[in-house]
């Protein structure tokens, strides 16, 4: 990865490159980026967790929810889930949807890693009516229910940097064998209307990321969802949020072995890289595409919301490894303050819902 990287270095205009043609190439390279080779990410013997792998109530919950909301916005049974990881949430959703219906159910994966399309298709192979596509641009338009667990927080995104008064890029060098920073005037116009738009006002020595990409890939779903909902949960901020002092340096940083590395020109392509999402500009974009805004609130709220309540069992069973018990301390991580829910949000938006749509009709 470090070759490929100082070449695409060493041929750039300036020999630097951007921190999203960085990313890019650390995640997305066809045979060496990080989400498209063979090294396991998820779990315990990975880089990191999700909500989806921390227990199947997670994808059970949103598969029994949407079984029962479905017929009130009068979408088919019909899910299309972006960046579906290792097929876990899949398999989750399609069983808590049997628990509570008999509609036969269709489930599309948009997925770009082969890595991850393998593992699903082993994960889902007894399933019916289950559809992997590598790119949104290969799916049918769609009407239904159309899901993404911490999809954005994974995108490339350009860094700026606000020093003596002026804005610059920080860009991404060579430095005798290692990869470092350096700063360039702003000139990205596409970075500057976003500020504008966004009325982004950055303080001396601050940093933020800029998510360009974020609005490309929200305009494909816009485009690709004819009818239905957008059920985003991702960790992000609002822009009063970003204004907080802890928030001076961004947010952008890796996780490896579990360890979270503030230096993200560390072990490029071995290391996920991540940083949080701007839920102002997700919802504004959203709502430019047609795409209105339902409901946002913590995970923690949306699966009590959802009914996870219901999930939790009475038993005496003193055995703290037994089935009953495990699955009580899952749902009890995913609530309980200070738990993964607490650092996340989900947000929904509809698109041809009608007008009339109330939270209450989504949220059962």
């Amino acid at each position: 990865m470090h070759a490929i990287l100082r070449n695409k270095i060493e041929n750039s205009d300036r020999n630097m490159i951007t921190y999203a043609d960085y990313i890019q190439t650390a995640l997305y390279h066809p045979e060496q980026g990080y989400y498209m080779n063979e090294q396991v990410k998820i779990g315990t013997k990975g880089d990191f967790i999700t909500s989806s792998n921390v227990s199947d109530i997670f994808g059970e919950i949103i598969g029994k929810w949407y079984s029962r909301i479905y017929r009130k916005l009068d979408l088919p049974a019909s899910v299309c889930e972006m960046g579906a990881g290792n097929g876990r949430f899949a398999q989750a959703f399609i069983k808590g949807w049997h628990r509570c219906s008999d509609m036969p159910l269709t489930y599309s994966i948009i997925e770009t890693s082969p890595f991850h399309r393998k593992l699903q298709a082993e994960a889902l192979d007894h399933l019916s009516n289950v559809t992997q596509y590598n790119d949104i641009d290969d799916l049918p338009q769609f009407e239904g229910l159309f899901f993404s667990n911490e999809l954005f927080d994974a995108l490339p995104v350009h860094v700026i940097e606000k020093k003596e008064d002026k804005l610059f890029e920080v860009m991404i060098t060579i430095e005798g064998e290692r990869l470092a920073e350096r700063l360039a005037p702003l000139e990205n116009q596409e970075i500057l209307k976003f500020i504008r738009v966004q009325g982004i006002h950055l303080l001396d020595g601050q940093r933020m990321e800029i998510p360009l990409e974020m609005e490309r890939v929200i305009k494909k779903i816009g485009s690709a969802l004819y009818r239905g909902i957008a059920v985003t949960a991702d960790y992000g901020y609002s822009y009063e949020d970003w204004k907080h002092p802890a928030r001076r340096n961004g947010s952008l940083r890796g996780y490896y072995q579990h360890q979270m590395i503030e230096d993200i020109l560390k072990h490029p392509g071995r290391m996920d890289i991540t940083s949080h999402v701007h839920f102002d500009a997700l919802i504004q974009q959203g709502e430019s595409l047609g795409l209105r805004l339902l409901s946002i609130l913590r995970q923690n709220e949306f699966l009590m919301k959802a009914g996870i309540l219901e999930e939790l069992e009475e038993h005496y069973d003193l055995d703290p490894f037994s089935d009953t018990s495990r699955r009580n301390r899952a749902i009890r991580s995913l609530i309980l303050p200070g738990g993964i829910s607490s650092a996340f949000h989900v947000i929904v938006q509809g698109k041809g819902t009608g007008s009339g749509t109330r939270v209450t009709d989504i949220l059962g």
